[in-house]
């Protein structure tokens, strides 16, 4: 009996942990579905950056200066001193040439010059030896006067018009050799001029390089015949083309829809692929103007190759900063919802349920962008998969990062 009454209780303990058992299962299993029904929502909160405006452009580099180099007078070249890539300096040597009739005339010019010179000696002594007679002359009329007025008929009339006459000649004497040393010191100018010129047309038979530069064509070799440039009648050949590479212009063509933009000093950004060198820059001048065919503008930075590490003809990457907005609200360029002209977004409020929020957008970046109205700092935003969400559905949120490394790469333009 006893035994029969152990195995009831034991059946009915056993059956009511198997119901406890089950209740509890199935409780857990509402809670977890409940659950499973609540979507997680990656957002990000709003905050304050700055923000940059940028265009990104190729240009090609071009020496400062490209220059001819002709020579002034016509002949022979006689020597030439440099080739294709020799560095040259102002003021040195390029080439010798031969021209033996303006040798010929810069002896004559001397000659003349010389000769000039001594006639001016000569009526130099002129004025002073009709000076000295005139003095004397002057002096022996003067005490003639002297002694006839203080003894009236001691000296003969005839006798005083006599020396009179001889004073008054002598004074003509020195104003007509006067008259020819001012001739004579015309012509040693003219012969100096002359000379002056003749020499210069002789120093110009050494070309010489009229810039600092890279030789970078020779036309010329020793004996040929050439022209001098001077002349717009002739077709002059250059004796070399020298490139002014120390300093360079890296050439941007600037879209119309960035014009307004552009002022000397901006800042530039550079990459140069072909050396792997990076450097910053600075607009340096524009034209001003566009360019029909294309619809862009030039725009040139200077740039420092003291070391020709830059070749000209080379691209380059340039970024050049158009626009900046300093401590205003952004969020990521995927969390704006475009709708023609209509943008939006999705934010989660205090209570984890979804609104739809109309915004304001200002400039914008690849991976944020600024936002003027329908945010405050702080607000959370979904930041992708928006077609998932509903306007108030209950989300869980799963607060995310924005990737600074990516803006900061970007707004280096890929530079460090």
């Amino acid at each position: 009996m006893r035994k029969r009454l152990r195995q009831l209780v034991s059946t009915a303990l056993a059956a009511a942990a198997v119901s406890t058992a089950v209740g509890c299962k199935s409780r857990a299993s509402r809670v977890n579905a409940d659950a499973a029904e609540i979507s997680t929502a990656s957002v990000v909160a709003v905050g304050r950056d700055s923000i940059v405006r940028r265009l990104n452009l190729a240009g090609q580099f071009q020496p400062f200066q490209v220059i001819d180099v002709h020579a002034k007078v016509s002949g022979y070249v006689r020597h030439i001193y440099v080739d294709i890539g020799d560095k040259v300096h102002q003021g040195q040597i390029l080439a010798v040439l031969e021209v033996p009739e303006l040798d010929a005339q810069l002896k004559g010019t001397i000659s003349e010059l010389a000769r000039s010179k001594d006639d001016i000696t000569r009526d130099e002594h002129e004025v002073a030896r009709a000076q000295s007679e005139h003095n004397a002359l002057h002096s022996n009329y003067t005490r003639l006067k002297q002694a006839a007025s203080a003894q009236p008929g001691l000296i003969a009339q005839q006798e005083l018009d006599d020396a009179l006459s001889r004073d008054l000649a002598s004074e003509e004497r020195i104003d007509a050799a006067k008259a020819t040393l001012a001739a004579a010191k015309q012509q040693s100018a003219s012969a100096g001029a002359d000379n002056e010129r003749v020499s210069d047309l002789a120093s110009y038979t050494r070309v010489t390089a009229p810039i600092d530069g890279v030789i970078v064509w020779r036309y010329a070799d020793t004996g040929a015949l050439i022209q001098a440039g001077t002349s717009s009648n002739t077709q002059s050949l250059p004796v070399v083309k020298l490139s002014q590479s120390s300093l360079l212009r890296l050439r941007l063509p600037v879209p119309e829809d960035a014009v307004v933009y552009i002022h000397e000093g901006a800042r530039v950004d550079v990459n140069v692929d072909a050396v792997r060198r990076s450097f910053v820059g600075r607009v340096a001048r524009f034209t001003g103007d566009l360019n029909p065919a294309t619809g862009t503008m030039q725009t040139e930075i200077d740039v420092e190759n003291r070391d020709l590490s830059l070749t000209p003809g080379m691209y380059a990457n340039a970024t050049i900063e158009l626009e900046r907005h300093d401590n205003v609200l952004t969020i990521p360029v995927s969390a704006v919802i475009r709708s023609g002209d209509h943008t939006s977004v999705l934010v989660v409020d205090k209570s984890s349920h979804v609104q739809s929020r109309s915004v304001k957008l200002g400039l914008q970046e690849s991976n944020i962008v600024e936002v003027t109205a329908g945010l405050a700092e702080g607000n959370l935003v979904i930041t992708g998969g928006q077609s998932n969400y509903q306007p108030g559905e209950a989300v869980r949120t799963n607060l995310e990062q924005v990737k600074r490394e990516a803006i900061d790469e970007e707004r280096s333009g890929g530079t460090k």
